[in-house]
């Protein structure tokens, strides 16, 4: 069995931090989400995996190279513009041969791995199996309809008026049948070859084509409100140590993580938090949910809740929360003006003025 994970995509609901970064490679807890779609493969026992690469290709290379860190073998797949997950299944054609593979989102995020569905996948072999998760609102996914028995009835690509809350999850298993699918089906009104499209050609042509509805934590990382929730769940987990320099003065509370070489000196730090190696924290707090990269200084400023890049600095801000801070940023107070009223005021006027 094999894997096609897709990161060609522009991330545009992550911008402007992917105007310069890949957005499958923004740190969770300093770990690119790429990386944690890529761990899961390799445990589910899947060594071969193919990467569907765009613009961001050179990037992506430089993160994953061949995939051994990881325990993978890469193979890297051109995509000239992201034309559809359908159209990436066409182009791996080479790299798939006549293999069953696993589907990956590259920008998702899914709590406990895909070993047990990869090993009921082996099992039962039908032509797809989709996951499924229930979502407040549907009409930002690809949706799917199930029959009284829990079959797949019926996809649909983001829905206007959706069927159901069951959204598909960016994790999709096939055999070689979706290949016939992807090559009979055509671009959608977005111009793209849609997956939804591929499944429900396959439905209509009578293959099996099953669902598991996952009640565990999934979040497609697209924007920055889930980007830092998917942090916060990863955070909870984390295990805590002082490989760093943490002065006297400083007090560490809760589960946190002090990389080797990072510094803290006179602040307070409130897990569940992360501090990346060669990192400087001076006189500051930094609060629960809180993920700092290497080679980052923060200096008598509050922050929570947050995800800060690497070779980002914050000096002198009074308070931080619910931010996503890019790589090599500088954050620093406004420079104050001098207040003053200028008034013109009528004969008999009547002023209060809040001092």
């Amino acid at each position: 069995m094999k894997a096609l994970v897709l990161s060609g995509g522009a991330g545009t609901r992550l911008r402007p931090i992917t105007h310069t970064s890949a957005k499958q490679l923004v740190p969770v807890a300093n770990k690119p989400v790429l990386f944690y779609g890529l761990e899961a493969i390799a445990e589910a026992g899947i060594t071969e995996v193919g990467i569907i690469v765009g613009d961001t290709a050179a990037e992506i290379r430089d993160a994953v190279g061949d995939g051994s860190a990881l325990g993978i073998d890469v193979t890297y797949i051109p995509q000239e513009a992201p034309l559809g997950l359908a159209h990436a299944v066409l182009i791996a054609r080479d790299f798939l041969g006549d293999d069953d593979f696993v589907m990956y989102l590259g920008d998702n995020f899914i709590v406990g791995g895909i070993s047990g569905l990869v090993e009921e996948f082996r099992t039962e072999r039908p032509a797809a199996q989709i996951l499924l998760t229930k979502v407040p609102n549907p009409t930002s996914f690809g949706v799917a309809e199930l029959d009284a028995e829990g079959r797949v009835r019926n996809l649909e690509e983001k829905p206007k008026q959706p069927k159901s809350d069951l959204a598909l999850v960016g994790v999709y298993l096939f055999t070689p049948a979706v290949h016939e699918a992807v090559r009979a089906i055509k671009p959608s009104w977005r111009g793209e070859l849609e997956i939804t499209h591929a499944i429900q050609w396959l439905i209509d042509e009578g293959r099996d084509v099953r669902s598991t509805t996952i009640s565990g934590y999934w979040k497609d990382t697209g924007n920055v409100t889930d980007m830092l929730e998917v942090n916060r769940s990863v955070l909870d987990t984390l295990e805590p140590e002082i490989l760093g320099q943490v002065d006297a003065e400083s007090e560490i509370i809760g589960r946190v993580r002090i990389e080797a070489g990072a510094k803290v000196t006179g602040s307070r730090i409130v897990g569940p938090v992360i501090i990346g190696a060669d990192s400087e924290i001076n006189d500051s707090y930094v609060g629960p949910y809180t993920s700092v990269s290497e080679h980052c200084r923060i200096a008598d400023t509050e922050i929570e809740y947050s995800i800060v890049l690497r070779d980002s600095s914050l000096t002198g801000v009074r308070r931080v929360e619910a931010s996503l801070i890019g790589r090599n940023v500088e954050v620093t107070p406004a420079p104050r003006n001098p207040a003053a009223h200028r008034l013109v005021l009528g004969d008999h006027s009547k002023v209060q003025i809040s001092s």
